[in-house]
């Protein structure tokens, strides 16, 4: 199987690029600029997305790339607009024309976060940012691309590798006693291994076309939950923080210029059904992973 990963500097990249390299020939992509002996790869560029598609010939694509800068896109619409909607036309269209598979990583910001259920992949899709709004359109172009694909929606991801809640965290714990954390936002952690971890699992089972969440499980909590849980944790691995207090506030006490939703609860029950897969608890993946990000501080 001949894989094209593009993004693989990335929290989520640098765990596909050791996971899917068990599966066959693996080549790695960068953006423009990226210190990487990686394919340089342009996803604003259509032509050139194109041409590193026909130069590789893969099986299949698997894009972890992404404008992710959520609060400048507000004021960018246009370049994250190439990225994550224009670049999955282009994707799909050429993984159409050469019969590879695609696998796409989207958000759980392309939904309306109303109410406090576990939203599943039929829920109404109503983005509340531009960067919502641009992953969407994305899915919405690779969908509708006539390739075969596979669509992750997740949240809260964090990785080893790459900027994160985890990592500000626990940075700033370092320098304050006290920080404040939002409360009234809910989701479930995701680390990158697992969906590292389940992009090969999928691979190797019938895949079928179609959308489907992929987080760790558990109990969902607000960011306040998951920051309390990230210094506990991390005490018990040694961690050296000045932190004492973890102090609990609204959202409107946070101002951002994108807004954010407050429903991040994703349901896995369609992962399950459909290939047989349950995700790890969020907690085990966060105690497996702390060791090791404690190490890049």
């Amino acid at each position: 199987m001949r894989i094209l990963l593009i993004g693989v500097t990335g929290q989520v990249g640098h765990e596909l690029f050791a996971g899917l390299s068990n599966l066959g020939d693996v080549f790695p992509t960068r953006a423009l600029g990226e210190d990487s002996e990686a394919i340089e790869l342009d996803l604003a560029d259509p032509w050139h997305v194109a041409v590193v598609i026909d130069d590789v010939r893969p099986d299949v694509i698997v894009n972890a790339a992404a404008y992710t800068a959520v609060d400048r896109a507000e004021s960018e619409f246009e370049t994250a607009m190439k990225i994550n909607g224009d670049a999955l036309a282009t994707i799909g269209r050429e993984a159409k024309r050469i019969g590879a598979t695609v696998v796409h990583y989207s958000t759980d910001y392309v939904y309306s976060s109303h109410g406090e259920h576990y939203l599943e992949e039929h829920e109404r899709e109503d983005p509340i940012n531009v960067y919502g709004a641009t992953k969407l359109a994305g899915d919405h172009a690779l969908a509708t691309s006539g390739a075969d694909y596979m669509i992750f929606r997740t949240s809260w991801v964090y990785g080893i590798v790459g900027n994160n809640f985890v990592k500000t965290m626990l940075r700033l714990g370092m320098e304050k006693e006290a920080l404040s954390v939002v409360s009234d936002q809910f989701g479930l952690p995701t680390s990158a291994r697992t969906l590292a971890d389940i992009t090969a699992m999928a691979l190797t089972a019938k895949r079928p076309n179609g959308i489907y969440h992929v987080v760790n499980s558990g109990n969902a909590v607000s960011w306040h939950q998951f920051a309390t849980t990230i210094f506990e944790l991390a005490y018990e691995c040694g961690y050296q923080g000045k932190i004492k207090e973890v102090l609990p506030i609204c959202s409107e006490q946070y101002k951002t210029p994108a807004l954010r939703p407050k429903n991040s609860r994703l349901s896995c029950k369609k992962l399950h059904d459909v290939l047989g897969i349950k995700p790890a608890e969020w907690r085990t993946m966060l105690e497996w992973s702390l060791p090791l990000i404690l190490k890049t501080l």
